[in-house]
């Protein structure tokens, strides 16, 4: 294969929901029954609209478009506890995320998450699912003021690992995730779900199946 970055990578930062966690299919969920005690109907256009943006900025666009009477902190609330019932018996790894988890450790090269969720979240999730103590931190939409599209939270990403961003890849589901990502400098491949397959994922390297695509394993190992 010829390589799609012409650096080599040293660390790896991933996404959170949808895809390292089926979450977006779970948050999905949650909207739609948030919004039914509203009287109101989640659409695929609203959807797309909130996927990839920081918590209380997607709640927000969810109480603009339906005129709720509402506040983002209210509906969070909620969310967290919907979340707290489902995660037990609903949380799933994304396809191939173990066995990347397994192949970078075996490489030695560190990994972290750099997710628009906030800090709470994160922890219920990964501590439900065991994983947290495979990531060397987590940079959240709680650690920086301009959340994704903007590159911040990948840019302080490369801070913690201590290298330049063009040494850095980021695995995104998300068209705002990826336009972070790319704006940070920072090597991106889309990985899509079936929430994410009509997303525009302009100047990624490539648009991978899940994470088990043998390329990602190609470029990591390069």
């Amino acid at each position: 294969m010829s390589t799609p970055w012409p650096h080599s990578i040293r660390a790896v930062a991933f996404d959170l929901d949808g895809l390292i966690f089926n979450t977006e299919e779970l948050y999905v969920e949650v909207g739609q029954t948030i919004l039914q005690r509203h009287g109101k109907q989640l659409t695929r256009e609203l959807v797309n609209a909130m996927m990839g943006l920081p918590n209380l900025k997607a709640l927000q666009v969810m109480i603009d478009w339906h005129q709720l009477d509402a506040t983002p902190h209210q509906l969070l609330d909620e969310t967290k506890q919907m979340f707290t019932t489902m995660l037990p018996t609903r949380l799933k790894p994304m396809p191939g995320l173990l066995e990347l988890l397994d192949f970078l450790e075996s490489l030695s090269i560190p990994k972290a998450i750099a997710t628009s969720s906030t800090r709470p979240l994160v922890e219920m999730k990964l501590n439900t699912a065991r994983l947290g103590g495979r990531f060397s931190f987590w940079v959240t939409s709680d650690d920086v003021t301009h959340g994704k599209p903007s590159p911040d939270i990948y840019l302080k990403a490369t801070d913690q690992f201590g290298i330049s961003s063009h040494e850095m890849l980021v695995l995104e589901d998300s068209q705002v995730g990826c336009r972070a990502a790319v704006a940070a400098g920072a090597c991106t491949v889309a990985v899509p779900g079936e929430h994410s397959q009509d997303h525009d994922f302009s100047g990624v390297a490539f648009v991978a199946n899940t994470l088990g695509d043998a390329r990602i394993f190609e470029l990591l190992g390069q």
